[in-house]
């Protein structure tokens, strides 16, 4: 489990394809001062909001292994030397949860739309993946990116939010021009209540 509250930004230095049966299935090393100084193998950490197990760790640098799905289902599929990265370790009980509670479980893939700067932040509007809706309410919150965000305004199929100075300076939606891609989180109570909702009206 996470909190949506970027430790910091990391750079992927390699990403590796592993096997010959399985082209699609990759390891990826990206280099982060903080997030390595206590990682050990099989510890969690939320790259751009998916949640990855440490294989190894070494001189500030962390492999992950990635499957198939997960690089279909993300942006993770699209990375390259270079990129950087959200990143965020698993919380423990003594956690603040400046946040709320993320999963590391991307539920689509959305994409900004616009950009609209103000005095002391900037408005951000990203397009919804159909089917997702329903789940984002205004001054409700949302993981993008990994990032936990409150949202501003929505609509059926589009949903706004408000980026303060320091997200801009230590996440990577700083540097997203219109156009890019998102991995996007939904707030797991709402997929809860609708289940349990629905189950109530078959009873």
């Amino acid at each position: 489990m996470f909190t949506g509250i970027i430790e910091e930004l990391g750079m992927v230095v390699a990403i590796d394809e592993l096997g010959d049966l399985n082209p699609d299935f990759a390891r990826l090393a990206i280099r982060a001062a903080t997030v390595t100084a206590d990682a050990a193998h099989g510890d969690s950490i939320s790259v751009n909001g998916v949640c990855l197990t440490v294989v190894d760790n070494a001189d500030g640098v962390f492999t992950a292994d990635v499957m198939g799905e997960s690089l279909r289902r993300s942006t993770l599929g699209a990375l390259r030397p270079g990129s950087a990265v959200n990143l965020e370790r698993a919380a423990t009980v003594a956690t603040r949860l400046g946040g709320h509670i993320v999963q590391g479980h991307v539920d689509g893939v959305g994409q900004i739309l616009s950009r609209e700067a103000g005095d002391q932040w900037e408005t951000v509007t990203f397009a919804l993946p159909e089917g997702l809706g329903r789940y984002v309410v205004e001054k409700g919150s949302i993981t993008v990116d990994g990032i936990s965000l409150t949202v501003m305004a929505v609509t059926d199929d589009t949903f706004s939010v408000g980026l303060i100075p320091t997200t801009l300076k230590l996440t990577t939606l700083g540097a997203k021009g219109v156009g890019e891609r998102v991995n996007l989180e939904v707030d797991i109570m709402a997929k809860y209540v609708e289940k349990l909702l629905g189950k109530a009206g078959q009873a």
